[in-house]
Order: structure tokens, then sequence, then C-alpha cells
């Protein structure tokens, strides 16, 4: 949807905005999927009105055509009672005026459609944004891949073609309303088929629409099982299962392959009897108009022109079969982009929420509870404390909830039960924006985007200086090996940064953490990938870059705990243990157990781990 209001103080600007959306969905999810959409073509309804006016006058001009001819041929070649230049001056500007009117009002209603397409796309991807993690957790990203980019094309498409389908049937009725003029009899004669015609449209289009739905799922499928691969291909290869996936693939595009193959059937069984039905309406006429010719009741010139009107009658119905398949895919594509809009983030400002303003860096989990959609709770009235400026280290075995407690502090989930409070407020009183403007969080597994090393530190801060983002990366101990790369600064990554090692990886996500400047800085075991060396200049950096920072660092690493000025253990979703790392490894057995089995997990640094246990 379209955000009211300002744009945050804390929301990061970049140099070029894009042109916001003139309109979006009716948020009402009771109405049919065109009244929601209505509002987007509402707000173009002078240029798309004006373009469907332009197409009904170039309708009528050709609908003209048949009758002015009939009137040539009677008035001035059978009787000659007239000459024959003002019939042949009214065809030829009937011709050039629909010409002429057909260029504008195409040009003006294609110009609208991807307007529409614009305004539709950017609504989805805005609303994407702000929707919360909970909603990635449970929806594969091919599926929103696929709405956002094949369905978004069928609702254009269709609101492109639809009205100039429309349109034939105004040309339809006009037509009759000619031929009536001309003779009832003969008239009943070419409507004749009609309404078998509509009998057979309607069998089209209640086959056609469920299995519009499944085929466009179905691509979704395929989108999902590609993005997957692609993303994933080092594990593809690393376990050399590129047989297996191309089997999956091949079984989804079979399934695929099966609903579009049904979805020709029947619009190859019901298509060419909607469109042929209409031609058994021209023997009738032959017949009957010659029969009436013969008796002197209409002239030649009514023969032919029946003949042009019945051509004319054939041709709503010749595309009809069309319009009603991009109809039903429309309406499945639509319900598909609605089932994203109408999807509500579990994480949003409170009314009356305020901006976190001169943040000192106080942490606290007050009896927190809490779990993950459909799963066991993860932490169960767990309460922590972590003073301003203090480095604290939290510890546990896996699943004991050390990433969660990460997660919680800059809200990215609500939590069940309990507050987290930074700065004495609970997070849920506070603006989101502000919230994670002043709570930076690396996580484990680093993301970069495909862009410049530049653009990927100024991420957060697309306004940096050249100098401030190689401060940034200088105190995340990157600015060495970028600097070494060819183009430096301006080295476009790869995928992820999957061309890079992971300690570089890492220390280009601190940077852009870094970079932010934030009260609290949470490192989800941000350096796994970096030696013991470099992480000590990190921590050294960070302590002389800002004394007063609030760092939690969820560790693995005993070089890591041993750089934090407290410890907290976690065992069974809640703080069982607190204190330096020499006082828990003297008194806590369970602390002792827990480094353990980390060192026999196969640290890359396990070496000097030993070293400093031995040394303790």
């Amino acid at each position: 949807m379209v955000p009211d209001g300002p744009r945050s103080p804390y929301e990061p600007v970049g140099t070029a905005d894009g042109r916001p959306p003139r309109a979006a969905v009716h948020p009402d999810a009771t109405l049919g999927w065109w009244r929601r959409l209505s509002p987007l073509l509402w707000a173009r309804r002078w240029s798309w009105g004006l373009a469907l006016f332009g197409a009904l006058v170039a309708l009528v001009c050709s609908v003209l055509l048949p009758r002015v001819l009939m009137d040539a041929i009677d008035e001035a070649l059978v009787d000659q009672a007239a000459a024959l230049g003002p019939y042949l001056w009214g065809i030829g500007g009937l011709v050039a005026a629909r010409a002429l009117i057909t260029v504008a009002y195409r040009s003006t209603l294609y110009r609208v459609a991807f307007d529409l397409e614009y305004d539709l796309r950017t609504s989805v991807f805005e609303h994407l944004t702000r929707l919360s993690f909970s909603f990635y957790d449970r929806v594969q990203s091919g599926q929103l891949i696929s709405r956002a980019n094949s369905d978004i094309r069928s609702v254009q498409m269709f609101i492109t073609f639809a009205p100039l389908l429309a349109l034939n049937f105004a040309s339809f009725f006009v037509a009759v309303a000619l031929m009536l003029s001309i003779d009832v009899g003969l008239t009943l004669v070419a409507l004749s088929t009609i309404p078998f015609t509509y009998l057979a449209s309607l069998r089209l289009r209640n086959v056609i629409f469920p299995m519009s739905w499944i085929v466009q799922g179905r691509t979704a499928d395929i989108a999902t099982i590609v993005d997957e691969d692609v993303q994933g291909v080092r594990v593809v290869k690393g376990f050399a299962a590129e047989e297996r996936e191309i089997a999956k693939l091949a079984r989804s595009a079979q399934r695929l392959r099966w609903a579009n193959v049904l979805l020709a059937d029947a619009r190859a069984r019901w298509g060419p009897l909607v469109e042929n039905l209409p031609r058994f309406g021209l023997v009738g006429v032959l017949l009957y108009g010659g029969w009436l010719a013969i008796e002197g009741r209409i002239g030649v010139g009514a023969i032919v022109a029946f003949n042009a009107y019945v051509l004319l009658l054939q041709a709503p119905f010749r595309f009809l079969s069309m319009l009603l398949m991009l109809g039903q895919r429309a309406a499945a594509s639509a319900q598909r982009i609605f089932e994203i809009l109408d999807e509500r983030p579990d994480v949003v400002d409170r009314p009356g929420a305020v901006d976190l303003t001169g943040c000192r860096g106080e942490v606290e989990l007050r009896d927190v509870t809490f779990a993950y959609a459909g799963a066991e709770p993860v932490l169960a009235r767990c309460s922590l404390h972590v003073r301003p400026g203090e480095a604290v280290a939290v510890v546990g075995r896996t699943g004991s909830g050390k990433s969660t407690v990460a997660r919680l502090v800059p809200r990215f989930y609500d939590v069940d039960e309990g507050a987290v409070l930074v700065d004495g407020h609970d997070v849920r009183d506070l603006t989101v924006a502000s919230l994670r403007h002043h709570v930076g969080i690396v996580l484990d597994e680093p993301f970069l985007f495909s862009d410049t090393i530049r653009a990927n530190i100024a991420f957060g801060r697309p306004d940096a200086t050249d100098e401030e983002v190689r401060a940034a990366a200088a105190a995340a101990q990157a600015d060495g090996f970028v600097s070494a790369l060819p183009d430096g600064y301006d080295t476009v990554i790869g995928e992820r940064g999957y061309d890079l090692s992971g300690g570089q990886r890492q220390r280009l996500a601190l940077a852009r953490t870094l970079l932010t400047d934030p009260a609290v800085l949470v490192l989800d075991d941000a350096t796994s990938a970096i030696d013991v060396q470099v992480e000590a200049a990190i921590h050294e950096a960070l302590t002389h870059r800002r004394r007063d920072r609030t760092t939690i660092v969820i560790a693995h690493r005993l070089s890591t705990i041993s750089l934090a000025d407290r410890v907290l253990l976690l065992e069974g979703g809640c703080v069982v243990a607190e204190g330096t790392h020499l006082e828990l490894l003297a008194s806590e057995p369970r602390y002792a157990a827990v480094l353990a089995d980390e060192r026999h997990t196969g640290d890359a640094d396990r070496t000097t781990d030993a070293d400093l246990v031995a040394g303790d």
C-alpha cells in the first residue's frame, strides 16, 4: 500500500527516489478483484476514458462503412441515381479517421496500462518491504517473485486488451441497430446463433478459471525451484545433486505442462465453437437475403452490407475466448497479488509511538517468552540486563535462544510475553525506524548485494562520503583487502558476495553497520570466519571508535568470548549464569561444558581456543 505521512528522519534516504504510486489497491478484501483495482484506473480516469472513447469512435467508423457501401452500390451503381464520388470520399474519410484515431487511442491506452503496472508493482514491492520477518519465514521467495512479476503482468495485459475486446461488443450492438434499420427478418436470421454462442462461451469460462489458477501456481513453483537452486548452487554442486535437482524441476515442469495442456484442450474444444457459430448466421443471410433480393424487397447493396455486418458480429465472438482466458487468468493473478497486499505486518508502530533519541545503549529483556510460529518456545521467562557501554557475550548450546535474543532487540519479532527495553523504553512503544537506527545488527550469514563495495558499505547511509565509507571499512579491518582490489571500492562483487572469502564478507557486513554508528551493536556470530588476530584488531577499533557503545556478541569462539566484559550463559531459554569468562570457567560447570562442545565442533580456531583454556 502507499505509505501515508512524511518519511521518518531515521530512514535512509537515497540519492534518487522513484515516482511514488498515484493510487493503491482498495483495502476492502470483500470486494471483487476488479473493484479492488478500480482506484488504479480511477487515478487515470481521464486518459483511460479518452482512450476508450477514441476506440468507440473508431469502431463506429468501422460499422458505418458497410452502410455507406450499401448506399453506394444501390444508388450509384445499380440505380445510377447518384454520383459515386461522394460515397468514395465518405469511405476514404471513414478509413482515414479510423486509422488516426486508432493510433491515438492505442498509444494512450498502452501508456495507461504500463503506468498502472508500475503502480501495482511498486505497491507490491513497497508492501513486501514492510512485512515482518515472520511472513518471510513461511513464504517461499519464488512465490513472491512470481506474483510480483508474471501475476502483475497478467493483470496488466487484461487491463490493456480487455477494453479493446469489450468495445467489439459495442460494435455488435451498433451493427445490430443498423441491420434492424435495413430489414428486421434478415437481422433475426443473422442473430439466430447468438444464444448457442453464449452457452459455449459460458462453458469455456467455467473451465478456464480453475485451470488458470493452477497454471499460475505451478509457474510460481518452478520459479521457487530455480531461485533456490541458483541461490544454493554451491550446496547443489557440493553434493553432486545436479541430476536430482534437474529431475525435481522436470517433475514440476511436467505438472505445469499437464495444466497448460488441459487449458489448451479446453480452448481448442470450445474456442472454435464460440468463434464459428456466428458463421452459420452468414449462411442464413445469403439464403434468406438472396430470396428477398429476388423478390425485390431489398437491394443487392443490403446483402453486401449484411455480409459485412455478419463478419463484424463474428469479431467479438472470435475474440471472446481470448477475453475469457485473459479475464480468468487476471482474476486468478489478482487474487494471488491480493494475498500479499492483504497480509498485515506483525511488527508495526503503535499509535503514539515515539522516536528513540539520544540513545544511551541500555538493553534489558524482562521475563521474555517467545516462540516462532508453530514451534515450541525458544525463550521462557528470560531476563537479562546490559548496561550502557558494556560489551556482553551471550553463550549457549545450539537452540538455546542466542540468535533469538539478537533478533528481539531490534524488534524483528515481538515477544509473546514480557518486554524488551532499550533505555528503559519498551521497544513496542518506539518507532521501528528510530529503534533500528540506534540498534545495528550484523547477522551470522552476511548478505551482500551485487553492487560495488562502496554501495554495499553505504547501504544504510547512501549519502555517506567516501572518507566515511573508508573509515568504517578500516574499523572493520576491511580497508586493506578492498584497497588491494583492482577497482578498490568500485569493485562490483558477485551474487551474494560469494566471490569474496567468508571473512571478507563478514568484515564488509560489519563495516556497513558501523557506518550507521549505532548506539547498540549486536554481533550474531558475525566474526566466526575471521581469524583471531583480525578479530582482536576489530574489537580494539570498535573500542576506540566509540567507547560508550553497547556491544552484544552472540559468541561461539573462546577468542570472541574473552574480549567481552561479561558473559551470559543461556540454557533452556533463559539466563542461568553470568560473570566474566574466568569467573564462569572456574565456577560454572555448564559453561565449561558448552565451551568443550564448541571446541569439538571443528572451529577453525580451535588450537588458539585450546591455548586460551590452558592459559586460564
